[in-house]
């Protein structure tokens, strides 16, 4: 993987439709227990939903109960053009704010595993200059080799 970029950017408020459940990082470390795997195979699966929109994949964090280490919903989608109701299917506005941008090439899902990697040691070090919000972070999936991670930044 490449050096990783990264820039703080602005982003407006857009709705998404996908599938979501609620875990928690403790729970993503064990393939038991597991659920953000599934739930993206469950989406490759749902002809549905990525037949329709011919918009980048999101992966969509949010709903935190405290931080890290407490409980957060996931939402696997698509960005729609306005807000819908549809069976089995979760809808969710993408919360407009500041977001620090981590950006990362190479295979996946290796890829996004090691960016994710960065942004954990990025915002962990004690002289890292941007706090997190812990309300909505999200990937963006520009391409089979390309991946954006955006987190939440005071």
């Amino acid at each position: 993987m490449e050096e990783t970029k990264m820039d703080v950017v602005y982003i407006d408020a857009r709705p998404l439709l996908g599938l979501s459940t609620r875990t928690n990082n403790r729970a993503e470390m064990s393939a038991d227990s597991a659920k953000i795997g599934s739930l993206w195979q469950a989406f490759f699966e749902s002809s549905q939903l990525t037949a329709m929109l011919n918009s980048p994949m999101y992966g969509v964090y949010y709903d935190y109960e405290s931080d890290m280490n407490g409980e957060f919903a996931v939402l696997v989608g698509k960005a729609i053009d306005a807000p819908v109701e549809a069976n089995h299917f979760t809808s969710l506005e993408l919360e407009a704010g500041k977001y620090l941008k981590f950006t990362g090439q190479g295979d996946m899902p290796q890829c996004v595993i090691d960016l994710w990697g960065q942004v954990w040691g990025y915002f962990s070090a004690n002289d890292c200059p941007h706090q997190r919000r812990y309300q909505t972070d999200f990937e963006v999936y520009l391409s089979a080799t390309e991946v954006e991670i955006y987190i939440g930044i005071l």
